[in-house]
């Protein structure tokens, strides 16, 4: 799928983070019908909140996820609703993990954020410098 911008009242925008979460104690629990649990509900959140997975990969002992938000959204709110909503179905739907679930969280706390766009950092920043010295030029 190609570049897919959003575009508001006024703005055109594009905001896609790589998001990493972590199950608590870094147990290896995402495995099948859990790891199908978590794909899903990580597609439902998205879907309720008009947000854009692009790409969700779960490994047995992570989740990685690559979405798209809009501006007024803040990163840990989403993050918030996304690890805090499927915590609490993830032990809804399967009561086995209650073993391993003490505090009544699913997910470690904290996650791994990154910005993602379509150019790279060092492109990004060669066209900036080229927009700098075309204004120098003009001015």
């Amino acid at each position: 799928m190609g570049v897919k911008y959003w575009t508001g009242a006024h703005t055109k925008h594009r905001l896609t983070y790589h998001l990493v979460f972590i199950p608590k104690y870094r147990k290896r629990v995402l495995i099948g019908k859990v790891a199908s649990g978590v794909r899903r509900l990580m597609y439902e959140a998205c879907e309720v909140n008009k947000w854009w997975i692009h790409e969700i990969e779960v490994k047995r002992e992570h989740v990685h996820i690559m979405i798209q938000i809009r501006p007024r959204e803040s990163l840990s709110e989403v993050v918030r609703i996304l690890k805090g909503g499927s915590s609490k179905k993830m032990q809804e739907e399967y009561p086995e993990l209650e073993e391993f679930v003490w505090g009544g969280k699913f997910w470690s706390d904290g996650y791994f954020a990154e910005t993602s766009g379509k150019l790279s950092e060092y492109r990004l920043r060669q066209y900036i410098k080229k927009q700098r010295s075309s204004m120098t030029r003009e001015g």
